[in-house]
């Protein structure tokens, strides 16, 4: 008991670390996550520092409870009253932020707009808070600028305990020269040569450089050959034009006779390979974001010497979507983007087609998505060698003409009305 009543508990010694480094590291993170322009590495800072946020939350709690359950160690016998009761406050002060900062963090995620889910560390799955998810609009949006004013202002809290607690520990440890430092670091002894108190310092400086050198890395979904990615194209009014932007077709070779005029044949039916690809681009805060859908299928009965019989059916499972971000997926699969929940696929079917050029195509059909139907003309190439089909095709989309970003995403200062959408098909005859 007076060993215990000299110094902190082991248990307490090493929370107070872990906290005291989260919380340094949550600062800095915090000042390059408000510096940074809107995109997937702000996005990917934000999550990392929700996620340092329940850590701190969780051990904080931990702390407080073995604090009060263990007797702390005595003041110095020499310290003035006031200085005493300076210290209890900031003491108990530092309990109220490392508490209250993480649960108005908590509170506005949970009633955010968009509700996006927390993924502690990309791995762990994080409620939000009881009832205010399914709060009305004005009553979430006044929880969440509540817990926004709150959370600012315990920041700035934040630093005046810290310049506090700093300085006070430099007065005990300099110009006191008591042993207070050895309370939570056993076996300091007083004065600026003591290698604990140099230790403390140079760890300090070692997680606001880790909290600098921190890089964000979202992953990239595999980028199509680079003649897939002419978003803009599919916007002119002639398809030639997307036929001329395509790189592919400056190398088409001239054909023979033979070969420009094959024998009629009726529509063929292919069999798509699992090799191909159906994806989609676009920017999020200026940064480019490619995403694929991993699980579609398509029904294909197509000839270029049978156009008025040819036909083609495509079913996306919405689900299914992946962009590089597992938490970025989780809400486009949500009510604001696909709304799986309420239309888990969408349909593209084409009964008409157009030759623009050698090798070269416009599928006229209709985009069901979200519940919404849209004309959409889908301009492509087609080689054909064999029983093998190769075929790409670009175009875009005007994601709110189909309900896709509601609430805050209708607006398209971060992501742009225009998506572009690219396939890249190998199938076979059956």
């Amino acid at each position: 008991m007076a060993e215990g009543r000299n110094r902190y508990t082991t248990v307490a010694i090493i929370l107070h670390w872990l906290i005291a480094a989260a919380i340094i590291f949550q600062i800095i993170l915090g000042w390059r996550a408000g510096d940074a322009p809107k995109g997937p590495s702000a996005f990917a800072m934000i999550q990392l520092h929700k996620s340092i946020g329940i850590t701190i939350l969780l051990l904080s709690l931990a702390r407080l409870g073995w604090r009060l359950t263990h007797r702390p160690p005595s003041h110095p016998a020499n310290q003035k009253r006031w200085e005493t009761m300076a210290a209890t406050a900031v003491h108990w002060a530092f309990y109220v932020i490392m508490i209250a900062l993480p649960l108005t963090g908590w509170i506005m995620v949970s009633a955010s707009r968009l509700n996006v889910p927390t993924l502690l560390f990309g791995v762990i799955p994080w409620p939000h808070l009881p009832f205010l998810p399914e709060l009305p609009v004005v009553a979430k949006s006044i929880w969440h600028d509540g817990g926004e004013i709150a959370h600012g202002a315990l920041v700035k809290l934040t630093y005046l305990l810290l310049l506090l607690h700093l300085g006070a520990v430099a007065k005990h440890q300099i110009l006191d020269r008591d042993e207070t430092l050895d309370h939570m670091a056993p076996g300091s002894r007083p004065g600026w040569r003591e290698p604990r108190a140099w230790a403390a310092a140079i760890g300090l400086i070692a997680v606001v450089g880790a909290a600098y050198a921190w890089s964000p890395k979202p992953k990239p979904v595999t980028t199509p050959a680079a003649q897939e990615e002419v978003a803009e194209v599919a916007d002119v009014a002639e398809p030639a034009a997307v036929a001329a932007a395509t790189p592919e077709t400056a190398a088409t070779p001239e054909v023979s006779a033979e070969e420009a005029a094959p024998a009629p044949m009726p529509p063929v039916a292919w069999t798509v390979s699992k090799s191909s690809t159906l994806g989609f681009s676009t920017t999020w805060g200026g940064e480019a974001v490619e995403g694929r859908f991993s699980r579609w299928t398509a029904d294909i009965l197509f000839s270029p010497d049978a156009l008025e019989g040819s036909k083609v059916s495509v079913k996306i499972d919405l689900a299914s979507v992946g962009t590089g971000d597992g938490q970025r997926d989780e809400s486009l699969v949500g009510a604001d983007f696909f709304d799986t929940g309420s239309h888990p696929t969408a349909t593209f079917t084409a009964t008409k087609f157009r030759k623009t050029a050698e090798g070269r195509f416009v599928a006229d059909g209709t985009l069901d998505l979200r519940g919404v139907k849209k004309s959409v003309s889908l301009p492509f190439s087609l080689k054909i060698d064999g029983d093998t089909a190769r075929m790409r095709g670009v175009t875009s989309l005007d994601r709110t003409a189909f309900g896709v970003g509601q609430g805050e995403w209708t607006a398209t200062d971060e992501i742009p009305a225009k998506v572009s959408v690219r396939v890249n098909l190998t199938a076979t005859k059956r």
